[in-house]
């Protein structure tokens, strides 16, 4: 588990959130829970209680999971699998399962996006794994199957463009991971819109917007009150749309692997 219930001093210096644990336990709290587990290094452990969590899932999401579920199961054994996994994400930056890589590939304002995604899970009272950078995308995904359902939901349509582009480039790829991908499209009725290249190592002086004006305490408030929308991409196709987040601290290196 990547996710921990946040302490309640946690170092961050948002509002710090009230509101009752509503943490949903429903299929769709199941699917996202599903789909983190597939996007993650392949383990002996998980890998092996792949035919319960098969059983487990809804039909329709099997169905759409089966390429994937298929090369899990003919794998000639874990090494190979892990090979095929580091050659898919660790090895082609446009494979990458960071979000914002997508949007600013290595430059300074990465950064700046990343800790205000720290910040939407610890004001959910959720602490990532110092371990993994905040938008990892299986983190992202178990995290949103530990929150309510219409924050979920929200959080899934403003990163779905950067989602579908990633799902797009491993299609291209024939990769049996793009259903992962396929299947997190159905699971908003947002419609996913092209976006620009990501910078290749300068640096891009566009910043990511976390909502109307980032920055401030006055920005934070207006979040967390669903008036200004946490964006996963430097300027955000769709105009206006009603959303939440608020920001802490630096950037770690990529998820640990044991």
């Amino acid at each position: 588990m990547s996710l921990s219930n946040a302490t309640p001093a946690a170092e961050s210096d948002a509002t710090p959130d009230t509101t009752p644990d509503t943490t949903p336990a429903g299929a769709d709290a199941e699917l996202y829970a599903a789909l983190s587990l597939l996007l993650r290094y392949p383990e002996a452990d998980w890998v092996s209680a792949l035919p319960e969590m098969r059983q487990a899932l809804p039909a329709a999401a099997r169905a759409a999971l089966a390429p994937l579920l298929a090369w899990f199961a003919n794998a000639a054994d874990l090494i190979a699998l892990q090979e095929v996994y580091v050659e898919t994400f660790d090895s082609r930056p446009a494979h990458s399962l960071h979000l914002f890589e997508h949007v600013h590939g290595q430059s300074r304002d990465r950064g700046q996006a990343m800790v205000d995604l720290r910040e939407e899970y610890l004001a959910h009272g959720l602490a990532p794994d110092p371990a993994e950078l905040p938008d990892y995308v299986p983190l992202f995904l178990e995290f949103l199957a530990r929150i309510p359902p219409a924050d979920a939901s929200r959080l899934l349509g403003d990163a779905i463009h950067v989602l579908a582009r990633l799902g797009d480039k491993l299609a291209e790829a024939k990769s049996p991971y793009a259903c992962v991908f396929a299947v997190l499209r159905g699971k908003t009725d947002v419609q996913p819109q092209p976006l620009p290249e990501a910078p290749e190592g300068g640096l891009e002086e566009t910043p990511v917007v976390f909502g109307p004006e980032a920055g401030g305490p006055g920005t934070m408030l207006r979040q967390m009150q669903g008036e200004a929308p946490l964006r996963f991409h430097a300027s955000d196709p769709r105009g206006k749309r009603g959303g939440a987040a608020p920001p802490a601290p630096p950037v770690q290196s990529g998820p640990a692997r044991t």
